[in-house]
């Protein structure tokens, strides 16, 4: 039996929703129900596909790489690094996306506060630092740095200015797209770890990297109109309808589950129940709900591969995978009809139960989670049931 697993980018990390995971799988697949993907829209010529123009640059900057590498292990060891990191690498490969060579900037003056921003294309701040710059730490004496975090002091530009929406910040080590916030608790942006992916020769994410950072994707009159922005609000209306989707499956999976557990004919007790008033059906709801919360939990946390000890063995993830798994359960929801065995459920009982005890499960490869979704006391009418 083939389990289903999500496809998770190796250098790539995304935080806040400004561009999700499933939005940036949709790209690089090329998915032809998602406008600005096609070759003209990234100025290629005639003729010219988009993967021969992205591995161009690759074999390039392979070599711009080694290259860098080479110049930074002769720095001493009290130089940020500033030069090298983007004469030898990001201004190459923002020429590589389209950008020419960038030229140093002025910085931005938004009333009384400045932001010294290293360079800039239209609309779209590009800060470009040290590879030995923390882009979330200060850097005491570093241009860009000093005041607060390159990271800080490019979001509270974009925050405070009506000019600029999208901009991009790098040290060599990683690059990241920012967006005006409005959340001032959660920082989001695309993060790419450009060190393991140079290093790792990590190709797969390097697309990505050329199709979501190219000059095309802002380049606009208005910044609001360009394909960063459009993707992001393609993204925003369809996590909207997806949370119309999962209300209505909410729904569906309580009644149907409800109504599973009642037809069984070994829950007597819980009919009983029910019938004298001892579980009213408002309490019989809430237990419903919360098992349906538990396997949207687990049906998140396995697909994106946080469910398990990252220390655990091989045959352990094997056996929870093959064996104990909800893409096993969903698997096979998808191929086959219920019969009348429980075994399944018994299954699913067991992990449910192991992740609220107090030692986990290292057979299976699973930790102790031990919040109050997992207490037994709140599914104690529904968990000890039946069902096909």
């Amino acid at each position: 039996m083939t389990i289903r697993s999500k496809n998770i980018f190796t250098t790539v990390r995304t935080e806040g929703a400004i561009l999700p995971a499933d939005l940036l799988q949709r790209i690089v697949d090329g998915d032809k129900d998602l406008d600005g993907l096609s070759p003209t829209s990234y100025h290629l010529l005639e003729g010219e596909k988009l993967n021969e123009a992205i591995n161009r640059s690759w074999n390039r900057l392979r070599g711009a790489w080694v290259s860098f590498k080479a110049a930074l292990e002769k720095l001493p060891s009290n130089d940020p690094g500033t030069s090298v990191t983007r004469d030898r690498l990001l201004l190459p490969l923002f020429q590589e996306l389209g950008y020419g060579r960038l030229t140093a900037a002025k910085a931005i003056e938004i009333e009384t506060r400045s932001y010294p921003i290293s360079h800039g294309w239209l609309h779209t701040p590009i800060h470009l630092v040290g590879w030995r710059v923390d882009l979330d730490r200060r850097t005491a004496g570093v241009a860009g740095a000093a005041r607060s975090s390159p990271h800080s002091l490019v979001q509270e530009l974009l925050n405070r200015s009506q000019e600029h929406l999208w901009a991009f910040i790098s040290n060599g080590r990683q690059l990241r797209i920012l967006r005006d916030n409005v959340s001032l608790t959660r920082q989001a942006y695309v993060e790419f770890d450009l060190e393991a992916m140079m290093a790792g020769e990590v190709y797969a994410d390097f697309v990505l990297l050329w199709l979501l950072c190219h000059q095309s994707r802002v380049e606009t009159e208005k910044p609001e109109q360009c394909w960063l922005e459009k993707w992001s609000k393609t993204a925003q209306e369809q996590g909207t309808r997806a949370l119309d989707q999962l209300r209505r499956g909410v729904e569906v999976a309580i009644a149907t589950l409800g109504q599973g557990f009642l037809s069984h004919p070994v829950n007597r007790e819980l009919r009983q129940k029910l019938q004298s008033g001892q579980l009213s059906t408002q309490d019989y709801y809430r237990q419903l709900l919360r098992l349906v919360y538990r396997l949207l939990f687990l049906f998140v946390a396995e697909d994106r591969e946080f469910l398990l000890d990252p220390k655990v063995e091989v045959a352990a993830r094997e056996r929870y995978t093959l064996y104990y798994s909800t893409a096993r359960l969903r698997t096979l929801a998808e191929k086959r009809r219920g019969t009348r065995h429980a075994d399944l459920f018994f299954g699913l009982r067991l992990v449910m139960e192991k992740l609220g005890s107090s030692e986990g499960c290292q057979e299976l490869g699973l930790s102790a989670l031990g919040s109050l979704l997992w207490s037994e006391a709140f599914v104690a009418d529904v968990v000890s049931c039946q069902i096909q």
